[in-house]
């Protein structure tokens, strides 16, 4: 395996050029079509994922896309190393030109999620992480501008009695409102904060200090959460399944999440 600095650049170089192709699209028409499940998909979600394939190709790491193609787990599973891939996550939010969408790159080790990227084009925020250490660029629009040495280190948030929570932007379920709701009852919450937002930017804020916890009672897909759950883990946060104290793994045979909170403090 290559070193770990050089897959992350690598990843780094990746997200921020897919996230280029993805603004040139996004700045114009575009036609919108969809798979089977009904989700949308756009060409930029497809010249993302052409972008980001041929430069994790060069790593000899396996790659799991969300536009790739399907691979059998029998396969997948002697996987002890993988790429896990979105390259437009938030495809919803990209045809709405909300600008809440992301692209994710995320290397699994063993079903952990040990090293992630996630690019923000239209903010030109580069969020990565590895091991302990998570940190964040802007505003960085090329590749020429990836200077490490500009990075912030990212810091979740102090508890305090102010609680504020990350909701969905296109997907509040009403187990995600009941969760929201026993929080406000708690004895020792004052003020609660709700933010929509789109994509992992979720994860993102959480990760950062912005919010204290995102929970997700609705599906998600492991490409979705890989790379800012990698993040949040490198920051010092938390994934783990709703009701329970495990953290989400990776690579499983049925790559649907099952439901989770980020965040330690109403975690479980």
């Amino acid at each position: 395996m290559k070193p770990i600095s050089t897959l992350l650049r690598i990843a780094q170089e990746a997200a921020i050029s897919a996230g280029i192709e993805i603004l040139k699209i996004y700045e114009e028409d575009f036609d919108v079509s969809f798979k089977k499940d009904d989700s949308p998909l756009t060409l930029a979600d497809q010249k993302a994922h052409q972008i980001i394939l041929a430069y994790l190709t060069s790593t000899e790491i396996p790659i799991i896309s969300e536009e790739g193609k399907d691979i059998a787990f029998e396969i997948r599973k002697n996987w002890k190393l993988c790429w896990m891939v979105d390259p437009l996550d938030g495809t919803k939010e990209f045809i709405k030109k909300n600008g809440e969408f992301t692209v994710n790159i995320a290397l699994i080790e063993n079903g952990v999620p040990t090293l992630g990227v996630i690019y923000v084009p239209v903010k030109k925020e580069l969020f990565f992480g590895w091991e302990l250490k998570a940190f964040k660029i802007e505003p960085i629009s090329d590749i020429s501008e990836l200077n490490t040495a500009q990075a912030v280190a990212l810091k979740p948030k102090e508890f305090s009695n102010e609680i504020t929570i990350m909701a969905s932007r296109s997907h509040l379920s009403a187990a995600t409102i009941d969760f929201i709701e026993k929080i406000k009852n708690s004895d020792e919450v004052e003020n609660i904060h709700l933010i929509s937002a789109g994509s992992s930017l979720k994860m993102c804020h959480v990760a950062e200090g912005k919010a204290d916890v995102y929970p997700r009672f609705a599906p998600t897909m492991e490409w979705d959460t890989a790379a800012g759950h990698a993040i949040c883990r490198a920051a010092g946060v938390r994934i783990i399944i709703a009701g329970s104290q495990q953290e989400l793994v990776y690579n499983k045979e049925n790559l649907l999440n099952p439901w989770f909170v980020a965040g330690d403090r109403f975690g479980s």
